[in-house]
């Protein structure tokens, strides 16, 4: 498995670029720039992405291939239901998602959720390799997270089906609160017979109504001229006084950030910005 990458960053996706943003931000140094070498070189020659961990198996200097285990805990079952009914609250979301999406708001919802969807830290990590690199992370895990990146560049569900939902299972939950909350289709008894396009033997067919009235024509209908008058001396005026102020768009601290993207390698690149993104955390209060 060889990076699809061969200069430059890895990762083109949001979420992939935000998952190795978290990862470089740990601040590990030349391990992570011989871990993206490896990655180009397709010394990563198994990736399975699996509930909770992630296996690869990985090429070194010796014949046997290293064995690379990585291990985040996943979401608990009753917090997956409540992104779930959170998510399927909202069509953008849902159309979003059944469309093979990760809208950039997901990461919200989960940290308003309190799960943050990547990893804060280092510490909820566990690695493990088989060589005898007693650094943490080895090339070969560092390795490892490069390709993860491009396998969610790939299938964005695998970082979901990583935190402990597959697609499928996340995609049909979806579809069944969406159905719940739906309107229920009318009775076939209340249906119009298709095949002879005639109203039934024992019933007489009704007398042919003109279409009814739609929007404004149906309001003003029904209102006679006097308050038509009325409505129209008024009809700028606000109904409800208006505010000493007017009222402000809220924003998370991070948008400026979001707009602007990864600094140049000179100055830090992805780490610093996601440095920068606790700090405005931090200030932000939240």
């Amino acid at each position: 498995m060889k990076a699809r990458s061969t200069r430059g960053a890895i990762g083109v996706s949001w979420w992939s670029r935000r998952f190795l943003e978290v990862l470089e931000s740990f601040a590990l140094g030349t391990r992570l720039t011989r871990g993206r070498s490896y990655a180009r070189r397709g010394q990563v020659l198994r990736l399975d992405v699996k509930p909770g961990r992630v296996e690869a198996t990985v090429q070194g200097s010796r014949a046997e291939p290293y064995r690379v285990d990585i291990a985040l805990a996943p979401f608990p079952p009753a917090l997956w239901e409540r992104v779930e009914r959170e998510l399927a609250g909202q069509a953008f979301f849902s159309a979003r998602l059944l469309a093979g999406d990760l809208p950039a708001e997901l990461e919200e919802v989960f940290a308003e959720a309190g799960a943050p969807l990547f990893p804060a830290g280092v510490a909820e990590l566990t690695q493990r390799c088989s060589c005898p690199d007693f650094a943490v992370p080895c090339k070969h895990l560092a390795a490892t997270f490069y390709l993860l990146a491009e396998a969610f560049d790939a299938d964005p569900f695998q970082l979901l089906h990583w935190r402990g939902r597959s697609r499928a299972e996340l995609l049909d939950r979806l579809r069944a609160l969406r159905a719940g909350a739906g309107v229920t289709p009318p009775s076939t008894a209340d249906a119009v017979p298709e095949a002879s396009g005639r109203a039934p033997a024992d019933k007489a067919a009704p007398p042919a109504q003109p279409p009814p009235a739609a929007g404004a024509a149906r309001v003003l209908a029904d209102l006679p001229a006097a308050a038509l008058d009325e409505a129209v001396d008024r009809f700028w005026l606000p109904p409800v006084p208006l505010p000493d102020r007017p009222p402000t768009l809220a924003t998370g601290a991070e948008l400026l950030l979001r707009q602007l993207g990864a600094p140049a390698p000179a100055i830090g690149g992805p780490g610093l910005l996601e440095r920068l993104r606790r700090a405005y955390r931090t200030f932000d209060g939240s």
